[in-house]
């Protein structure tokens, strides 16, 4: 039998983000962003993107970009600060913005793992049953990516097939990879045909989302550049996520590496508000720290609690929606992955992250996903989702009386006060083992990951595809089939 869950549901940050930087700290980190982008520039290497910078009144000289800080200040003004995120399902749409949190699966790992058969490559088995896990799994709100890469379908057709898969295998909402122009705008089409709307709705409606990660330090490649200029002018959703790691790709302070972040997500925000003016964009933070002995990225750390906190306070001052992640680096499902993805978890929420990627199942820096993992941290967020809920005080004669039912000494398991409350006051964490010290031997003492284990495995047996109308079915396979005849994309890597 499964474990009870608590009901699909966004939930709220009522009481506040953290702010960590005073607010003279974070003029600071702002005006520095202003002097890099006036003095150093971008380096934009797609032509067409250089034009559209430059018709908005920016400084073109080769490859680099400059912007002037009144500029920077004009354009970034037309972001939304909150919108509605469409899955294929309504019950599964998504707030952005504002006290609303939102959480992902793991994406993009080239490797899974589990228990069972070990780390290995990504495949479209293992791709598969990770999306019935985040199906199942009330916790988990979206899919951030493919779970884990499953390179056994060739390159050039592994976007349609794997969105047809997310669409079909889930009602959750989903994100596109930016790798090219054709990609976005094939899964942008399976999108709008999954929710049976006309291209005028889906332009009114996002309903996608993609990850946009620039070359740090200082850089926007082609394929980045073309997947802003497709999503927005579509109105779908763009989330710009510098990749500085102090020490390696950013400064080795923490105000340096962000004044950097800044800078290059101001730029991805520029460009989405130049393509279409008012267009969603999420500010999204992955400032981390590197092992300066070994040069390996670091995650969990201090170092990522901060820089998320205060990433969400940049996000707030510009009035836009934050993402942040779940990450660790642990290789194993042990008690260096459950710290290190409770500290990241805690700095994300902290700082108010509206989107938080890679919220269950990301292992070893982003290398493997983990079955175990995915359902141990979705047992991590259904107790954040619980710790957030609103704290209510009853009358007082309630909590008297039911002392006074009690008495001296007594106990209040069998209370009319306990019975009628417990189910709804507290949540039991999946993983736990509620037996007692005998049955818990006679059960082979298992840990956390042999638990999750079990879990995973009664997870996809139980699953069951959520509904989709036959013809919505049959046009998302003819379009799979005519995509595919035609070619896909062509492979150029």
């Amino acid at each position: 039998m499964l474990p009870e869950q608590r009901p699909f549901a966004q939930p709220r940050l009522l009481h506040g983000p953290t702010e960590l930087a005073s607010a003279d700290q974070i003029e600071a980190i702002h005006h520095a962003s202003l002097r890099i982008l006036r003095e150093l520039g971008m380096h934009v290497l797609d032509a067409e993107t250089r034009d559209l910078f430059a018709g908005a009144g920016a400084t073109v000289d080769g490859a680099t970009v400059r912007f002037d800080p009144a500029l920077v200040e004009q354009l970034i003004t037309s972001a939304p600060g909150e919108f509605t995120l469409h899955a294929r399902h309504p019950d599964h749409d998504l707030r952005i913005g504002g006290d609303h949190l939102a959480f992902g699966s793991v994406a993009s790992a080239p490797n899974v793992a589990d228990l069972d058969g070990g780390r290995r490559t990504g495949n479209r088995h293992d791709f598969r049953n990770l999306l019935r896990l985040v199906q199942s799994l009330n916790s988990i709100h979206f899919t951030g990516g493919y779970p884990v890469e499953p390179i056994d379908i060739h390159g050039s057709v592994r976007h349609l097939e794997t969105t047809l898969d997310l669409l079909t295998l889930t009602d959750k909402a989903i994100h596109v990879y930016s790798l090219g122009r054709q990609r976005n705008r094939d899964a942008i089409e399976m999108m709008r045909i999954a929710r049976g709307i006309s291209d005028t709705e889906l332009d009114e409606q996002p309903s996608i989302f993609t990850i946009i990660n620039t070359n740090s330090p200082l850089t926007l490649d082609v394929p980045m550049s073309h997947g802003i200029i497709e999503m927005s002018s579509r109105n779908q959703v763009v989330c710009v996520t510098p990749f500085t790691l102090a020490g390696a790709m950013a400064p080795i302070t923490l105000a340096g590496a962000l004044s950097q972040q800044n800078a290059e997500a101001l730029v991805g925000l520029m460009l989405t508000q130049i393509v279409r003016p008012g267009s969603p964009f999420v500010y999204g933070s992955f400032t981390s720290n590197v092992d300066m002995q070994s040069g390996a990225p670091a995650f969990g750390t201090p170092e990522y609690w901060r820089t998320s906190i205060v990433g969400g306070q940049l996000a707030r001052r510009y009035g836009v929606p934050y993402r942040s992640s779940n990450t660790c680096a642990a290789n194993a499902v042990d008690a260096q992955a459950a710290y290190e993805s409770m500290f990241s978890i805690s700095g994300a929420v902290a700082g108010g992250c509206n989107l938080l990627m890679h919220g269950a199942g990301w292992m070893e820096g982003g290398l493997h996903a983990s079955f175990e993992k995915m359902v141990i941290d979705a047992d991590l967020l259904h107790m954040t989702s619980a710790s957030l809920d609103p704290f209510v005080v009853d009358d007082d004669t309630l909590a008297f009386d039911a002392i006074a039912s009690v008495g001296p000494g007594g106990h209040f398991f069998g209370t009319d006060h306990t019975q009628a409350r417990f189910r709804t006051e507290f949540y039991r964490p999946m993983i736990s083992d509620w037996r007692n010290y005998e049955s818990w031997v006679d059960a082979g003492s298992p840990d956390a990951a042999l638990k999750a284990n079990r879990l995973v495995k009664q997870f996809i047996a139980d699953y069951e595809a959520p509904p989709i109308d036959d013809s919505i079915l049959a046009e998302l396979t003819d379009f799979v089939a005519r995509r595919t005849a035609e070619g896909g994309v062509p492979v150029d890597y």
